[in-house]
């Protein structure tokens, strides 16, 4: 087992992807970030005549997630160092190399349907930060463009009961492809006659006749291979959105890998996480959004959330 004292971490990558290449799981032993606080990473810090280099859990962590490792509980080995295991991740078990068709990718016996993003503190602070942005106690419709099984709007329903605000004034409407996801939802709000859903294509929105709404929600949903992002995004703010409403979309900044949540959109044809379509979408609706009087924000890490709010 390596024991790291003084060395960089570029060496330390080195050592540690060299030995990736022929274990799942490997050990090492470092400087204890517990034994001393206020520190920065690259700090030398001097023991018994030893000199070692200073890292927080959050470097380690961010290591393994770059390595596709999770990070095992570090175990203690002296009053000043600990041992770290990172344990590599299945890359095949990512429900994004998935090849079934859309509605047993995302229905309910799915890969996609263990995946929780109210449980990920990052992503679910970023959406309450927007979900207060956009005032969503004030609202009177709410509709949200690939729904799946209703969690968003079951994060609504928590949030407001929380600030003592009632959830049935507010009409919800739920749009998404996969018949058995939508199936679900209606079962989690059967006694909300105030929340309805639809298994639909949103390539046919306008079939459903909604009318608009003071608020438009859509996570993860528009930048699918089967939309035409930038046709379906503007037909949606013209013929759905009112004019003194707001918006919330998200843009997916991550990947989930064996029950990981990884950092980095991936794009086709790169090994690495490569941001320019993200970039491009994003901006494409934050400046379309800006010339018809909304301001407009992006804010996250995992997911881009971008938040509109009319300034008429």
């Amino acid at each position: 087992m390596n024991k790291f004292t003084n060395e960089t971490m570029y060496q330390i990558i080195q050592i540690i992807e060299l030995d990736l290449l022929s274990k799942e799981k490997i050990s090492f032993e470092v400087l204890n970030p517990d034994f001393i606080s206020s520190t920065y990473a690259g700090q030398v810090i001097n023991i018994d005549n030893e000199k070692f280099i200073y890292r927080s859990y959050k470097a380690w962590t961010d290591l393994a997630s770059k390595l596709f490792c999770r990070i095992l509980t570090p175990i203690k080995k002296t009053e000043h160092s600990i041992i770290i295991s990172f344990e590599k991740l299945k890359v095949e078990e990512s429900f994004h190399k998935i090849k079934e068709k859309k509605e047993e990718k995302y229905g309910i016996e799915s890969t996609f349907s263990l995946i929780n993003k109210n449980e990920e503190p990052e992503v679910l602070l970023t959406y309450l930060q927007a979900l207060n942005n956009v005032k969503i106690e004030s609202k009177k419709r709410v509709l949200n463009l690939g729904i799946n099984s209703g969690e968003e709007f079951e994060l609504i329903k928590e949030h407001l009961a929380k600030h003592l605000e009632d959830f049935e004034n507010i009409e919800f409407v739920g749009i998404d492809y996969c018949e058995s996801a939508i199936t679900l939802a209606q079962k989690k709000f059967e006694k909300n006659t105030n929340v309805n859903f639809y298994s639909h294509d949103i390539n046919n929105l306008e079939e459903l006749n909604l009318g608009e709404f003071d608020l438009i929600i859509s996570i993860g949903t528009l930048q699918s291979s089967n939309l035409d992002f930038n046709k379906i995004f503007m037909d949606i703010v013209q013929k759905n959105l009112k004019k003194d409403g707001s918006m919330i979309l998200g843009f997916p900044n991550c990947r989930w890998i064996d029950g990981e949540i990884i950092y980095g959109a991936k794009a086709p044809n790169y090994s690495y996480s490569e941001m320019s379509i993200l970039y491009k979408d994003a901006f494409f609706c934050k400046k379309y959004l800006q010339q018809k009087k909304f301001r407009v924000t992006l804010t996250g890490k995992y997911y881009i959330f971008l938040t509109a709010t009319s300034i008429r």
